[in-house]
């Protein structure tokens, strides 16, 4: 698959040689043979019942191995790239998931139109459905999967704990009973002791989840998780259990097939969460015993033939400091983060997914999966990690990513252009990166952030950017909890002045690009247009830096010299060019007082009422990205821009949960007003300062657009 290596048989090969890990309890994990042997058929047509990201993941292996791809698609999917990349496709619905890509019905329907003989589940959406895997199976359709009892076995977790404790896998105490009272719930908290894990039984990624650290707040915590384990799955059955302090969420790479063979390709670090839900991932984690990883990979296994596991999976494991391990989950599919074991194991999992599923043999023994170097993955969302990782929507005006090589991947489904829908997961992409060890797979992880360039909606890297340069995340002290602890390292203030090289390159940026075709910045009582002989060009330039206004007073020489002031300040001597790459990026190279840097800048002319345009700079020396708005003068502005201000809106497309004022009521500043669901998550809209609720405009199970006014609060300030 990569270039670095070559393949003979299961053995892997590099120029120094075989690669291979090695350990005293390596060796072949297979059960008993099995009772039947495995029916071969061959898949010469797959349906992939997903979209996005994964869709474009498993047609590129499915057209590697001679597969035709069929796409599935929503209305508001008509043109994503899963759809232009596939075979053939098919419309199944509107936008909803629950009407188009939720559909067994539909997508059977275009499974046996379109003559597949098997469907890919991907990730989410129905990879997880017991029902789903049946029907398939009744319909002589092979699925993409392990089989319905093994989902269904892991995907009640009371029912998966008892079975891992009879498998001598570790497991956590906690209550997994039938009352679901609150206060039998609570009674059994008080039992465990505080603070508790409340889970969904029927949950995953990070959904119906929440920690409650005092019996105080239990009740709250209980009923929230509740309320969004419904609105994602049905069900509204929880577990509670003792919450670990400072645990590692360390998980295992497994696979079966169905000859009764099952391997490990070792353990993944996917501590560092928000939400609880992954960010960045590492195979392998970091600073783990050779005994340890021995130990999570026999337990894995172990887990996986309790269930006659077939196929890819990921036991899940919670760790406490000292490296002891708890069963935590198993999630019965293809995990996001799957690239980074692929990297280091040098396997393609899809393909081994699709030859297991024709009836195959897992293509290696244990003893022939290497374990080599190190591999990061950084889910690139669109979110505002600054407003609580709010996840944001609407059209990638730019997006521009690292140049990919055998040490570089980026897996996406999104193109410029195309749109980050409120209907869906917010993923716009995950880079994915290779390195002979941690410290340098994690400095080329930095680096190549930095090459990533969006504009449009909202993204976490610069966020991430800050994590992977942390400290403590560098040594490899992580835990679930790093975020809330490091978190003035990673959301440091914004205090600092605006440096006045890079406020004078941004004005250069402003006029390289074409300055001409923009409203005009100079004052028009004092200004002249007219023709004057041996006076010196000047101008001023009003900016907004990330919120701090700047302003620039430009001299223009002569053509490319120029001189800057900021602020008023010292003159600064400020030379540059315009270069653009072969993709049409565009890169200002400019000198300032002697100091020469490459910015990749990209504007964007937003020409309605008030909204100024804006440079968006993203410097190549390692400095965050940083968006410039460039202000209009007072007198073209048209429209008033006090409206709105100081109202709850809605942040995103979604439905309303529950409205928790009514007219009349006082408020104060950060008072919960309503609860919504929106990209499959619970938001709590809260008052953006005191005041009186004068109409509230929504009521509960409305469906409201982004931007929507929710609650009406006059002037008054509340009592």
């Amino acid at each position: 698959m990569f270039s670095r290596w070559r393949k003979t048989g299961c053995v892997l090969w590099n120029t120094r040689g075989r690669l291979q890990w090695t350990s005293s309890t390596a060796k072949l994990y297979s059960s008993k043979p099995a009772k039947a042997p495995a029916e071969h058929k061959q898949i010469r047509k797959l349906l992939i019942a997903n979209r996005g990201e994964i869709a474009c993941r498993v047609m590129r292996t499915a057209k590697k191995m001679g597969i035709q791809t069929v796409a599935v698609y929503s209305e508001v999917d008509k043109n994503q790239l899963h759809v232009n990349m596939a075979d053939e496709a098919f419309h199944i619905g509107p936008a909803s998931s629950q009407l188009s890509y939720l559909k067994m019905d539909k997508i059977l329907q275009v499974a046996k139109a379109s003559g597949s003989q098997a469907v890919h589940p991907g990730y989410g959406f129905l990879s997880e459905n017991t029902e789903f895997a049946e029907l398939c199976k009744d319909e002589g359709i092979i699925f993409v999967g392990p089989p319905s009892s093994a989902i269904r076995d892991m995907g009640i977790k009371s029912t998966s704990k008892l079975i891992m404790s009879k498998a001598n896998v570790p497991i956590i105490e906690g209550y997994h009973g039938e009352n679901q009272s609150d206060k039998h719930l609570l009674q059994e908290a008080r039992k465990i002791g505080f603070p508790i894990m409340i889970k969904a039984v029927r949950g995953g990624g990070g959904k119906g989840m929440r920690i409650s650290h005092t019996e105080e707040e239990f009740i709250d915590q209980l009923n929230a998780a509740k309320r969004e384990a419904m609105a994602s799955f049905g069900d509204e059955v929880m577990l509670i259990e003792k919450y670990v302090d400072r645990p590692r969420h360390v998980e295992v790479q497994i696979f079966g097939d169905q000859h009764g063979n099952a391997v490990h390709l070792f353990e993944r670090d996917c501590s560092v969460q928000r939400r609880h839900q992954k960010i960045i991932e590492e195979s392998p984690a970091p600073g783990i015993t050779q005994e340890t990883r021995a130990q999570l990979g026999e337990a894995a296994v172990r887990a996986a033939k309790a269930v006659g596991y077939v196929g890819a999976g990921t036991v899940e494991f919670v760790m406490d400091q000292n490296q002891k391990f708890y069963f935590m989950e198993m999630n019965t599919r293809l995990q996001v983060e799957h690239p980074v074991s692929e990297m280091v194991t040098n396997t393609d999992l899809v393909e081994w997914q699709l030859l297991v599923a024709q009836g195959e043999k897992i293509p290696c023994t244990q003893d022939e999966i290497p374990l080599n170097g190190h591999a990061f993955e950084a889910r690139i969302y669109a979110e505002n990690p600054d407003n609580e990782f709010m996840p944001g929507a609407g059209p990638l005006v730019h997006l521009s990513a690292p140049a990919q090589d055998p040490t570089i991947r980026v897996e996406t489904g999104v193109r410029q252009g195309d749109e980050v829908s409120p209907y869906y997961d917010p993923m716009i992409a995950k880079l994915v990166v290779w390195g002979p060890d941690r410290e340098r797979a994690l400095k080329k992880l930095n680096y190549q952030l930095g090459e990533y360039a969006v504009v449009g909606p909202d993204s976490n890297i610069s966020f991430l950017r800050r994590l992977s340069a942390n400290q403590s995340f560098v040594s490899g002290d992580v835990h679930t909890g790093f975020i809330p602890q490091h978190y003035e390292d990673l959301f440091p203030s914004q205090t600092t002045a605006v440096d006045h090289a890079d406020a004078c390159r941004t004005a250069l940026a402003h006029h390289l690009l074409g300055a001409s075709d923009m409203p005009p910045s100079r004052d028009p009582f004092v200004s002249c247009s007219a023709f004057q002989m041996n006076l010196v060009s000047e101008s001023t330039l009003n900016l907004k830096f990330d919120g701090k206004d700047v302003k620039v007073s430009v001299k223009e020489i002569e053509r490319g010299n120029y001189t800057m002031s900021v602020d008023g300040g010292e003159s600064h001597s400020v030379t540059g060019k315009l270069e653009a790459n072969a993709n049409g990026v565009n890169y200002v190279v400019g000198t300032v007082d002697g100091v020469t840097k490459r910015v990749k800048v990209v504007r964007v002319n937003q020409r309605s009422g008030t909204e100024a345009d804006c440079l968006h700079m993203f410097p190549t020396d390692g400095q965050e990205a940083v968006k410039v708005e460039i202000l209009l003068p007072a007198y073209l502005t048209d429209a008033d821009s006090s409206s709105g201000v100081g109202q709850p809106i809605a942040p995103l497309t979604g439905t309303i949960q529950k409205v928790l004022v009514a007219p009349g009521d006082s408020v104060g500043e950060g008072q919960p007003l309503v609860v919504m669901l929106a990209m499959k998550m619970e938001h709590t809209i809260r008052a953006p300062r005191g005041g009186v609720v004068e109409s509230v405009m929504c009521s509960d199970g409305d469906t409201v657009k982004m931007k929507a006014l929710l609650v009406k609060l006059n002037d008054s300030e509340a009592t």
